[in-house]
This record gives C-alpha cells, structure tokens and sequence, in this order.
C-alpha cells in the first residue's frame, strides 16, 4: 500500500542516501584545493638567527613549488612557547604552519606549564636542516682554545657570563652540557633571540656564546668573534679550520641544533602529505643546498615519522640533562 510503514521507511532510507554523495562532496576537503591563499610560517625568535633565515629559505621555495604566497610571522618570546601555541590553537587546514627548532623539544622537557601539549596538539611534517653551534668568545677574552677556556674560568669562576636565545632554548643546552663535562662555572644569561645573544657576545656583554653558525658566521668574518670549536662530531664545512669539541677537549660531544616543519594535529593527512612531498624537494635544490651549507647546516628532510622520533629523542635526551643537572625554568 502507498502508505505502508515499509513503504515509508524504504523511501526514507533512499533520501537518506541520495544525500551522502552531496555530504561527501561538500566535505571534499580543502585537501584537493590546497592551498587556495597565502601560507603563514610562525617563528619563535626575532628576524636574524638561524631559525628565521631557514624559515624565510623554506618560505621562499614553498611560495615557489606551492605556487602561492609564504609570509613568515616572528612571535618571539618564552624560548618558542609563543609562538608553538599560536599554531597549536590554529585551525588544522594547512594555512598555518610552525618552523619548529630544537628548542621546542626542549621546552617540553623542561617546563610542565605549558598551554598546549607538544605530542598532541602538533604534527610534525619534515625535517628541513640540522646543523652544530659554534663555541665562540669576544675578542678580549684572552683565550684561543676550550683547554684556556677552561683554564681562565677556573681561575675566575662565574666571573665569565654566556649568553642563548633564551632559558631551554637548544643554545643553553648546549652550554649547559659543556659546563657539565668540563666542571667549570660560566654564568648563563638569557635573551630574547639569537640576534641579541650574539650581539651581546660580540660587544662583549657576554663574552661566551654558543651559537648557531647562522649567527655567528658573520660576526666572525668580521672578526668580532672568535671560534673555538663547534659541538658536532664533524667539522663544519663553512669553518674547517675550526675544531670540534670531540678532537680538542670533550670526547664524545656531540650536540646539534635541527629545524623542520609542523603543523596543528588536526591537518588532514593529504595535506601533510603534499607539504612533505614539496619539503622534500626543495632541500635537494642545489641553491638550498648551498644556502643551508654557507650557514653551517646540512638540508636534510625525512617522512612526518622520521621527524617524530627525532623530537621524541630530544625531549628524552633533555629530560636525563634536567635530572642530572637540576636544570629549572626560570
């Protein structure tokens, strides 16, 4: 009968799915699309160091492979906390993305208050470089090796200061680990970005530094600093001439900065993906190459996987560096 309940509930049913193609098309993400509008990198530190000249290289040869704009957004501040909750409380829809350094791995290890949860709330998308940082002093320090380093601050301890970006960022942790190994006293002294920390080193207001050869390579071509020796376990290839700290003093030392890509965890999969696909181009271009190598960094990129476990690795290996060191927030 026209009106039978089976009637009624057979044509129902044929609504109801006459209706899910229209849904399905409708929530046809944006994935297909993107990107349709300009793409935004949020940096944790001021324009000037090193994580803001990978961003803007990234930037540039995102733009490029993307084909649409790539501004860079500086939200200093809270050695990246700013910045990482400015993205991780950002829509998901790939619009929005955080260069992410080293020292947002950290931050996690060493701060419980943080307004967002690293693991949960980003994706990492790729590696992008990684690279050492570069033990160097003001000219008037009257050393030329990290064995008179030493020696001058044994003799004078806490008397000497060094300077990082900021409390946790990858910077202090290298000092950090340096004063732990050589058993010396250098007073560390926070910034609020790699500019003014090496700055700060080459007026000599903080005449120690460990910073990133982004950084420090001009000040010492200019001879406003001088290199002791960088933290990998090889040579930089923008400084041969300088030693590392595993031939001259520290067997072993090996401490390395790393950038790379992440986005909100609520980023569909698809764009995830095209973002790693264009990432994992552009560090094989021969000009980004040789850009990377001119600051001390070797390009290097890697599937969204491979870079999780990189960052799950440095908030581990920071949070034995806090247990051993008494290291706290300030």
């Amino acid at each position: 009968m026209p009106g039978s309940p089976q009637r009624i509930i057979f044509a129902t049913a044929l609504g109801l799915c006459a209706c899910l193609p229209t849904r399905q098309s409708a929530a046809q993400p944006a994935a297909q699309l993107y990107p349709s509008k300009p793409i935004r990198i949020v940096v944790g530190f001021v324009p000037g160091g090193a994580v803001d000249f990978t961003a803007r290289l990234v930037g540039q040869k995102l733009s490029e492979a993307l084909g649409q704009p790539v501004v860079v957004e500086n939200r200093a501040g809270a050695s990246t906390a700013i910045a990482t909750e400015r993205v991780a409380t950002a829509p998901g829809d790939g619009y929005t993305l955080l260069l992410i350094p080293t020292s947002t791995a950290v931050q996690t290890a060493l701060r419980t208050n943080l307004p967002y949860d690293l693991k949960r709330d980003l994706t990492p998308v790729s590696l992008v470089s990684i690279g050492p940082f570069v033990l160097v002093v003001h000219p008037s320090v009257p050393v030329k090796t990290p064995k008179e380093l030493i020696a001058l601050a044994q003799r004078q301890p806490g008397m000497l200061n060094y300077g990082s970006p900021g409390m946790g960022s990858a910077n202090h942790l290298a000092g950090e680990l340096f004063l732990l190994q050589t058993k010396v006293k250098i007073t560390h002294i926070p910034y609020k970005g790699s500019g003014e920390a090496v700055i700060a080193a080459a007026s000599g207001q903080a005449p120690v530094g460990f910073p990133s050869l982004a950084g420090a390579i001009p000040m010492i071509d200019s001879g406003r600093l001088r290199p002791l020796a960088v933290t990998s376990l090889r040579r930089a290839s923008s400084l041969p001439n300088v030693p590392t700290l595993d031939e001259t003093l520290l067997k072993g030392f090996d401490y390395v900065a790393w950038y790379g890509v992440a986005v909100p965890s609520s980023t569909p999969k698809e764009i995830v993906a095209r973002l790693n696909a264009a990432l994992g181009k552009i560090v094989l271009l021969p000009d980004v190459k040789e850009a990377f190598n001119k600051q001390g960094f070797e390009a290097q990129a890697g599937t969204p996987e491979e870079f999780t476990a990189i960052i799950n690795r440095e908030i581990e290996q920071t949070v034995k560096l806090i247990q051993i060191t008494g290291l706290k927030a300030e």
